[in-house]
């Protein structure tokens, strides 16, 4: 039975979460403050962690940081009264997973829930496959995309993706010379409609330019192309 840290100090929350949660065939650990919801997410190493924003003592931003900065790459789903996209933003920069606005359908929690655990098994399985025969390959320069097992590889060097990453990567070289707008690739990507949240994408790119160029000021693979979005090309 996967585990959920839900780390929330609102009880009523923690209730619904909790009920629904387990209806859905979870098993839930909670947490009231910030200090502890840490120390379980160090301790427990949960599935996955639902995590608020605003929270006695260590806040929700601080503890993502704490725990990708200590190498625990639990997957986190954000919570926020607010919906201010700054904050949006700085938290997906920060290691976390996918994002809700308070308030929320308990059912779309839980289709968050199966959705970040079932990418992020599909990444781990992927990655531990031994099987590379006949597997399919997506190659651009000396970037090297084996899709099936979640792998990526630059000169032949593995990349160290996060899940979100290697998809947007992927998507990106499959389409190779398509200039792809922002809103195309939060629709392929994330899957659901993140209105007004364009910089989602701008982030991931970012990262994934740290991870691919050797000069991100002057990016041979992945080009901006101004006012409307990205393309991958070979170099």
């Amino acid at each position: 039975m996967e585990r959920i840290l839900v780390v929330e100090d609102e009880p009523s929350i923690v209730t619904l979460l909790q009920y629904n949660l387990e209806k859905a065939g979870f098993s839930v650990i909670t947490a009231a403050d910030g200090n502890e919801g840490l120390k379980k997410a160090m301790d427990e190493r949960p599935d996955l962690m639902i995590l608020d924003l605003m929270l006695p003592g260590m806040d929700g931003m601080d503890i993502c940081k704490t725990l990708r900065q200590e190498k625990v790459n639990t997957p986190i789903l954000m919570l926020t009264a607010r919906g201010d996209e700054f904050d949006k933003v700085l938290g997906l920069e920060l290691g976390a997973d996918d994002y809700l606005t308070k308030p929320f359908s308990p059912r779309e929690v839980v289709a968050r829930v199966k959705a970040i655990l079932r990418r992020t098994k599909n990444f781990e399985e992927g990655n531990s496959s031994a099987d590379k025969a006949s597997e399919p390959v997506v190659e651009l320069g000396q970037v090297t995309i084996y899709p099936e097992r979640y792998e990526a590889l630059l000169s032949g060097q593995k990349l160290e993706l996060t899940p979100k990453e290697f998809e947007l990567l992927l998507y990106l070289a499959s389409n190779e010379g398509k200039v792809l707008s922002r809103t195309q690739l939060l629709d392929a990507i994330w899957n659901y409609d993140f209105v007004g949240d364009s910089r989602i994408v701008d982030v991931h790119i970012s990262n994934l330019r740290e991870k691919i160029e050797e000069d991100t000021r002057h990016p041979r693979y992945i080009k901006t192309i101004r006012g409307f979005g990205y393309k991958m090309e070979r170099p």
